[in-house]
């Protein structure tokens, strides 16, 4: 499925009464489901010609980096603990749950409700584990594993990248 069907699909659900749409091509899989617009809008973000009218849209900017040969020289940290090997081994035991995509991560439905899971937390594979908007989209996702929710990677309400560790599981 190219862009512009994934586009065309969108705008023919935002113009119809229909909530929630799920198709599957071959490989591709989408999951569109449309929530009202209170939910999760920041009321200090401007709204951009050409968005709906009311829909919120945020921009992250990053400071530039200085390039490798301008950088400062790095000097040793000497109370800077290093990773041991005994660490090491007990993060291998743990399943790395990490974001599909690019958006913001949410660890509630909304902002009123409980987030899905908290450390401590048993899940089982299929388990909502949080949400991450991309386009004014809620994906929820899923856990792919059953354990224990041992460790939260990510804030909520903050960006997120692809493949980005969002969860740490327990599946013992």
């Amino acid at each position: 499925m190219d862009l512009k069907t994934v586009k065309n699909l969108l705008n023919l659900i935002s113009e119809s009464d229909v909530n929630e749409v799920e198709i599957e091509e071959g490989d591709f899989k989408i999951k569109v489901k449309k929530q009202a617009d209170t939910i999760y809008k920041s009321e200090s973000a401007p709204v951009y010609a050409g968005s709906q009218a009311g829909a919120g849209y945020q921009m992250t900017q990053q400071a530039p980096q200085p390039s490798p040969e301008n950088a400062p020289p790095q000097q040793p940290v000497a109370n800077q603990p290093q990773p041991t090997a005994e660490s090491t081994s007990e993060d291998d035991k743990y399943i790395t749950i990490k974001s599909p995509i690019v958006g913001t991560f949410y660890r509630s439905p909304s902002p009123e409700s409980d987030a899905f899971v908290e450390i401590g937390d048993s899940v089982s594979k299929g388990d909502v584990l949080c949400i991450v908007e991309a386009m004014k989209i809620m994906n929820e996702i899923e856990s792919e594993h059953s354990g224990k929710i041992v460790q939260i990677l990510a804030d909520n309400s903050q960006p997120v990248e692809y493949d980005q560790p969002l969860f740490l599981i327990d599946p013992s």
